[in-house]
């Protein structure tokens, strides 16, 4: 009777074994249910193309749909937003430009969320630098040029951005401080109004993406001086790295970039599959093409150094805040 029930207990303990997944098994069974990656911009805008050159293969990969939900405003925080309300589900994501990381909260009143204790990074996706754009018919042809004539007197020289806080109005204050020359601020509504004035001589610079420049340089309007990024990229090639340029620092660098966010508390093991997954598509030439053709470049990395970039960006940055805020 004993050498019976032992029998059961034993048969009856394996089945129960059996029936358990493995670690392993219940982490490799995630996702269960459709991903939802908010973006915080338009359908149709750079971010949000960029966004699905990425998740269309993630889907693939994952056996799962990811469902891209555009949620436009603010600056692309709206995005972030709408991702942090649905946290905890271990299936809502965003993909968000470097701004609400890292100068939103000095712009804005109230972000309602709060980097450090509410974003887990999961890893940086592409890297954009912006050109500094003059007319082809004035008579800056290299940055040494442009530089000595803003030298002459402050604001002698003017550039124009989307708008106070934008990357180009930021990027060229970074600029100006690193020249030791001071520039005159036009905002304009768009990036539109900003080439139009350039290239009517309205204004004399702006920087902008090369994406937006390149159309004009090859119809011999614009002339581009030089790219704030550390090496030369690869849309424009020829196009010279402002950075020990002129006087300018050796490390200068300025770039818009585009990460893959969750909400903070987000099971490590579902990051860390984002970030092996989303690293292995960002290594395909053929995804790589597609962000080129954007105005993006690829540029995975891992969840610290995403953390690392934000924390960077947001010090240099914030410093250029300070610095327009002193502005007389």
């Amino acid at each position: 009777m004993t050498l019976r029930m032992t029998r059961r207990s034993a048969l009856a303990c394996a089945v129960a074994l059996t029936a358990l997944p493995t670690a392993a098994t219940a982490e490799d069974a995630w996702p269960t249910a459709p991903l939802h990656v908010y973006v915080g911009f338009p359908a149709g805008s750079s971010p949000d193309t960029l966004t699905r050159i990425v998740t269309e293969p993630l889907a693939q990969r994952l056996g799962q749909p990811v469902v891209v939900e555009n949620k436009p405003g603010a600056g692309g925080v709206i995005g972030v937003q709408q991702m942090l309300a649905n946290a905890g589900d271990g299936l809502s994501f965003a993909t968000t430009i470097n701004g609400p990381l890292t100068t939103a909260a000095r712009l804005m009143k109230s972000t309602g969320y709060d980097v450090a204790t509410d974003i887990a990074p999961v890893t940086l996706i592409a890297t954009s630098p912006l050109v500094l754009a003059v007319s082809a018919s004035s008579d800056f042809t290299d940055l040494e040029s442009f530089i000595a004539a803003a030298g002459t007197e402050p604001e002698f020289l003017s550039y124009g951005s989307v708008g106070q806080g934008s990357g180009a109005h930021l990027t060229a204050e970074l600029f100006a401080d690193a020249a030791g020359v001071s520039l005159l601020h036009i905002p304009f509504t768009s990036y539109a109004e900003v080439t139009t004035s350039i290239v009517g001589g309205e204004i004399d610079a702006g920087f902008m993406a090369p994406s937006a420049a390149l159309p004009q340089v090859e119809a011999g309007r614009m002339r581009m001086l030089g790219i704030t990024s550390a090496e030369p990229f690869p849309q424009a090639p020829d196009v010279p790295v402002l950075a020990g340029r002129a006087g300018l620092p050796a490390d200068f660098r300025a770039e818009l970039w585009n990460a893959f966010i969750a909400p903070a508390g987000t099971d490590p093991a579902i990051i860390a599959r984002l970030n092996t997954e989303i690293g292995a598509i960002l290594a395909d030439p053929e995804v790589q093409q597609k962000l080129l053709a954007i105005g993006w470049q690829a540029a995975p990395g891992t969840p610290g150094e995403l953390a690392d970039r934000i924390a960077a960006d947001t010090a240099m940055w914030g410093a250029v805040i300070d610095r327009v805020a002193a502005k007389p």
